[in-house]
């Protein structure tokens, strides 16, 4: 009796470190995705971890922060991927400063741009311009967050141009409901602008031509994730390198998430749902 006792000890026992370390392994299931709250980064990180719950069996957990705390994190390895960094002007000083400790892994989209935006009813074209009608502007332009790579573009634009305008910081949602405010009341408003976005959707807007290039060019949307990812969850690491989104597959993500009253998860869960064919084009094989 005492030795089957024992015996059943040993086997609760064995079990308990077999379920400890199935536990550790759960542990390892669970995708760390950073976003900062724009628009085109809500909506594609929301996607991926509507895939990589329903369609992989990972966990997700999303953490909203600046892009500053963001790079530093996934640099330390304490966050996997961050799916919104623009290059080569935007996020450049970012990946100067933290490059050599992360993955610069694939390229979203390459079609995006950065600039000064206004509505296309305001009679100016150009960077240029703006100084001759800065009463026009209040003096200002309507800026996001102030860790964010275009409102440094934005300060060395303002210095380049000789510009007398003051650059407002404050949030992107702040400078939509500026930009719609201004557009409801036919207005003249300048904001810190970018492509592909929603906005753009909505309202007849424009960029203001950048002679000087302070803005660059044509910017690529790219996804970096911390090292050791690709050794560590090689699903996951190849899911994020096969996602890819044209302007209007973003475009039309971007909207379906903005224009839904549910949360970003599930708005974009909902728009995985209808797109099955972009789906499976992303999916490890």
């Amino acid at each position: 009796m005492k030795r089957i006792l024992a015996l059943l000890v040993s086997v609760m026992l064995t079990l308990g470190v077999i379920t400890g370390c199935s536990g550790g392994k759960a542990d390892t299931k669970t995708v760390k995705l950073g976003y900062v709250n724009w628009a085109e980064g809500v909506a594609m990180t929301h996607l991926v971890a509507a895939v990589l719950e329903d369609k992989m069996g990972y966990e997700v957990e999303t953490t909203m922060a600046d892009v500053a705390p963001i790079f530093t994190s996934v640099a330390s390895g304490n966050t996997d991927a961050f799916l919104d960094v623009w290059l080569p002007v935007t996020h450049e000083e970012y990946l100067k400063e933290y490059g050599d400790d992360l993955i610069d892994l694939s390229v979203i989209n390459g079609n995006a741009r950065i600039g000064l935006v206004v509505p296309s009813y305001v009679n100016i074209s150009s960077i240029e311009e703006l100084n001759g009608n800065k009463d026009l502007f209040d003096g200002k332009i309507i800026g996001i967050d102030s860790g964010a790579g275009i409102m440094g573009a934005a300060e060395r634009a303002i210095d380049e141009y000789d510009m007398d305008l003051e650059l407002m910081t404050g949030s992107e949602a702040a400078m939509t409901a500026s930009l719609r405010k201004a557009i409801d009341d036919k207005k003249p408003v300048v904001v810190t602008g970018w492509a592909p976005h929603w906005k753009f959707a909505r309202w007849d807007l424009k960029f203001l031509d950048d002679s000087k290039g302070t803005f660059g060019a044509t910017e690529e949307i790219h996804c970096i994730t911390r090292k050791g990812l690709a050794e560590d969850m090689p699903e996951v690491s190849k899911l994020l390198e096969n996602f890819k989104m044209s302007d209007s597959e973003l475009g039309d993500l971007m909207g379906a998430v903005e224009d839904s009253d549910k949360e970003p998860l599930e708005a974009a869960r909902d728009w995985m749902n209808k797109n099955t064919d972009f789906v499976d084009s992303i999916l490890p094989n």
